[in-house]
């Protein structure tokens, strides 16, 4: 078996970099400042310093670690971004990041053709994440809607909430029901209000990858006027995926009519981290952008990503690697990526399976996406909490990487009823684990990470 940190496709840089330089042979040579042996030696010294120092890190990229949302690099993504950092280009003026800018206007594009939208004709760049994604598009619906108020699921994630504070726009949590999806009755009792602006759809939540009802909601905005939000920055990538439950699918087939969207390409996207998306259906928000720069837009007539984002500096390299990615696998359905895809989904569904078949835990819902929430059978929510944290150590002692989560009563309160009807609700919340299974690879590793959580499981006394 290839150890995870063999990485044959290193041998392809040294011929990367030599085509690249012969780019600027023309230039005359010079020797940069500390360019010498001594320096070498103190490199050579320092990454090996670096080299243990990561050491105290989990082993992310091995299929045991199915704990929180993270997703190795696609060996082409990481050689692109290796190769690009010897240029280091800046995608935000046209002079600072010429053809990583042309790089990514094509890839950003061929993940908006993905969601549905006219690939030439909407708006989009690449951001730093998912937070700043979201920032902007935040930011155009409170344009858009002055003083109107911005919803989402009390299990959207915190930065909607905690944006449109710094936002200064108002923000209600809107309840959702015991599968994590929002409820339609009270987000129809808000939208009644008139005071709604926009509605973020979560297509994945980060707790528990439940997809809200994006059918319904566009249903109710033939009735208010509101404009649509999809916070898909875990769960944009499934769009690709033909394996999904018929709400979820149903969800994803409409994803082309919401305002904006957003989506990581450093989650599901194979790419290092930061790389968020923004997308904007209506390309005349980029209004909204303009500002003047007396230095920086005048070397081309062509459109710099500088007028059409928030951030300035922006890495050309994440462009490149996105890029890179793509061609070698592009966002086809039916093809490799899309197949890799539904191959998390997979084994999400086997392992709900596994830990439902087996009395020592309690499995609230089916997964709808790849992540798989479970309890530890016991006689309160007290007790069943403490024994998640212990399991989740022990788990990790055996080199099996699980995580946590804190979800509420409503969740899991049938399914604890069903399997012991004396149980207590000593809180209004339950402790239980949560495994992201990301990686493709972990289809193939279920029932070993299934074997290995059952020799580690602790148990009520």
């Amino acid at each position: 078996m290839q150890d995870m940190f063999d990485d044959e496709s290193l041998r392809h840089l040294p011929n990367a970099l030599a085509v690249l330089a012969s780019g600027y042979g023309n230039l005359p040579p010079f020797e940069p400042l500390g360019h010498n042996e001594a320096q070498q030696r103190a490199i050579g010294n320092i990454l090996g310093d670096v080299a243990e120092r990561m050491q105290n890190n989990y082993p992310y990229a091995h299929p045991f670690y199915a704990g929180q949302m993270l997703k190795p690099p696609h060996p082409v993504a990481r050689l692109a971004y290796s190769l690009a950092m010897y240029v280091n280009p800046n995608n935000h003026a046209l002079d600072g990041g010429r053809e990583s800018s042309a790089m990514e206007k094509q890839a950003v594009a061929s993940i908006a053709a993905m969601f549905g939208y006219d690939p030439d004709h909407f708006l989009g760049h690449l951001t730093g994440g998912g937070t700043l994604a979201n920032l902007e598009a935040l930011w155009i619906s409170g344009l858009l809607h002055p003083g109107k108020a911005i919803v989402a699921s009390d299990q959207a994630h915190y930065t909607h909430s905690r944006l449109t504070e710094v936002l200064k726009i108002p923000f209600q949590a809107i309840a959702s029901d015991s599968t994590g999806r929002m409820r339609l009755d009270a987000l129809e009792a808000s939208l009644a209000t008139g005071n709604v602006g926009t509605v973020v759809v979560t297509l994945g939540t980060t707790s528990s990858g439940s997809v809200d009802p994006l059918p319904q909601i566009l249903d109710l905005q033939r009735t208010y006027d509101f404009r649509i939000h999809i916070d898909s920055a875990y769960g944009g990538y499934f769009k690709l995926a033909t394996n999904l439950d018929q709400e979820a699918t149903a969800s994803y087939s409409l994803m082309h009519h919401a305002d904006s969207i957003v989506v990581d390409p450093h989650k599901h996207g194979l790419q290092p981290y930061g790389c968020g998306c923004v997308l904007f259906k209506d390309p005349a928000v980029a209004k909204y952008y303009h500002h003047d720069s007396p230095y920086t837009y005048f070397s081309s007539a062509d459109l710099h990503l500088g007028e059409i984002s928030l951030e300035c500096s922006r890495a050309g390299a994440s462009a490149v690697a996105l890029w890179a990615t793509m061609q070698l696998l592009p966002l086809e359905a039916g093809k490799e990526f899309a197949r890799h895809i539904e191959m998390s989904r997979q084994a999400a569904i086997r392992f709900a399976s596994l830990l439902g078949a087996d009395p020592r835990y309690v499995v609230p819902f089916a997964p709808e996406l790849d992540i798989v929430l479970f309890a530890i059978n016991a006689p309160s929510a007290s007790y069943a909490s403490r024994l998640a944290r212990e399991t989740f150590q022990t788990c990790a002692e055996a080199d099996l990487h699980l995580a946590v989560a804190q979800l509420p009563r409503r969740f899991f309160e049938k399914s604890f009823a069903a399997t012991n009807p004396d149980f207590v609700w000593d809180q209004d919340n339950v402790t239980c684990l949560r495994s992201c299974l990301l990686k493709p690879e972990h289809l193939e590793w279920i029932d070993r990470i299934f074997g290995r959580l059952s020799e580690n499981t602790v148990v009520p006394v």
